[in-house]
């Protein structure tokens, strides 16, 4: 199952970057054996006076057919990492090809497109920069599937 990470904006080179390619990576590499991944990036960009409906269209181009879609929203629901590497494998399990992952504008999703999705995430009860949100939802997919394959980065 690919896994794509589809987001408002673009992250210029610095150290969010850095990570994001750093777990990406990991994750490529981790996941191939358990059939997940590869982890492929969307970033789309509306002008900012554009406003959460032009950002709606564009991210909704960027998911893949057939895909299941998880929007990160501070509404949805909040895993520990084994309840989301088991999401993760549910969905490969079911046979679906790819999972997209959302990250809306400053303003969060259009209501529309978090209606669309077939599970809601929160990643806690803060809100946290859209940037730094990509970072933490890269660490988690390397982490979930650390947990699937046994491999010792995961303690609890």
């Amino acid at each position: 199952m690919k896994v794509h990470l589809c987001a408002v904006g673009r992250i210029r080179p610095g150290p969010e970057r850095s990570l994001i390619d750093d777990y990406a990576a990991r994750f490529d590499r981790a996941g191939r054996p358990l059939s997940l991944g590869p982890l492929a990036e969307h970033e789309v960009e509306t002008r900012k006076t554009s406003g959460m409906e032009a950002e709606a269209d564009a991210l909704a181009r960027a998911i893949p057919d057939g895909a299941v879609i998880c929007a990160l929203d501070e509404r949805g629901k909040t895993l520990s990492s084994p309840e989301f590497a088991d999401l993760l494998a549910r969905w490969r399990d079911e046979g679906r090809p790819a999972a997209a992952f959302l990250i809306g504008g400053a303003d969060g999703l259009h209501p529309d497109l978090r209606k669309r999705a077939d599970a809601r995430l929160s990643l806690g009860r803060m809100v946290w920069p859209h940037m730094l949100a990509r970072v933490m939802l890269s660490e988690q997919l390397y982490r979930a599937v650390s947990i699937l394959s046994g491999a010792p980065y995961h303690r609890e």
